[in-house]
Parts: structure tokens; sequence; C-alpha cells
């Protein structure tokens, strides 16, 4: 019987090299404790530009439902893909602190209601190289909106907060606009 033991640890430890798998000790479970680091609240302000007309578009229609988007007041059904720039203030020469590269899709019959899902990507300053994630349904006609932050990069690894959008400037005729953004980020 001792014999049998030797020969299936051997063949044990055989397999256990062979298909690169590592050892854990059940009984150890939880026993690694991480300290949370103290949570920090960051506020940034910044300009959303998207630009529908033009020979340089920054987002474009990708999808719409056959002929019920066309009739539709909302233009429901609609997908668009953007890739807006991100200024410090609403004008668009102003100074670049990064990109919205997202999409986003008239998703309410009744108002133009867009779900945006979007990742605010910066590029200037100390949050260069970190990014937000925004997920929610934007109210376009309402004054003030709300959406969620439901993750990050970089220094907004794990983030979560909240993103409050305001219309500065729109162009009815093209769809072009200024939204200014509020954020509030946890992490």
């Amino acid at each position: 019987m001792e014999e049998f033991s030797k020969v299936m640890f051997l063949i044990m430890i055989s397999l256990a090299a062979i298909s690169g798998a590592q050892s854990f000790n059940v009984d150890g479970w939880g026993n690694t404790r991480l300290e949370a680091k103290k949570e920090t609240v960051t506020n940034l302000q910044f300009y959303f530009h998207d630009t529908l007309s033009g020979k340089n578009p920054s987002a474009v229609k990708v999808a719409q439902a056959s002929e019920m988007t066309e009739k539709s007041p909302t233009l429901f059904g609609m997908v668009m893909m953007a890739d807006d720039p991100l200024t410090e203030t609403p004008d668009p020469k102003s100074k670049l602190v990064g990109r919205a590269q997202g999409l986003y899709g008239s998703a309410s019959q009744a108002e133009l209601g867009l779900i945006m899902v979007f990742n605010f990507g910066f590029t200037e300053g100390m949050y260069k190289g970190s990014s937000i994630s925004i997920l929610g349904l934007n109210s376009a006609m309402n004054p003030v909106r709300e959406m969620s932050i439901v993750g990050g990069t970089g220094i907004f690894r794990l983030a979560r907060g909240y993103a409050i959008a305001q219309t500065n400037w729109i162009d009815p005729a093209s769809g072009d606009a200024i939204v200014g953004y509020n954020v509030t980020i946890v992490h």
C-alpha cells in the first residue's frame, strides 16, 4: 500500500508539472487580506463636442431600424458610433483633454432618450492614460441629465460615480452639440 501511495504521489506531481498547475491550500481561503487604501473623490469638468455634420464628423450613424427609425420623432432604433473630442472649455479650439469613444442609440419611443456607452479617455495632465466608463440613459431634451460611471482604468481603476451633462450649444439642423460634463468619480 505504501508503494501505491508513492506511485500516486509521483503521478500527481508529474501531472501538476505537465499541466502547469499551481497548488493552493483550500484551508487557506481568505487568509490573504489586502488593506484597502482610502478612497479618493475626484471632480472633473470638461466639454464633449459631438459633430455629425461636415467633412470630418466625430459621430456617424452605424445602424437604424429599417422603417421605424425614419418615421419616429425620437429616431428610435438609430445607433451612432462616436470619437468625440473632450476639451477644457466649450470653445472647440480650447485645449484637448481627452476623447469620448463609444456609442449611443435612441432607446425611447416617447422622448429623445439616448442610451450612452462611452469610454472617456484622458490625454493630458495627471489623468493622462486613465479613463472612465459611462453608461446610462441621456434624456437629451432635459436641461440636466445624470448618468453612471461604472468603471475606469489607470488612476480611475475600479471607479464608480456619476456624470452630470448639460447642453451648452446645439444646432437643431445638423444635430451638432457641445455638452458640458461635470463628473464625480470615487476611486
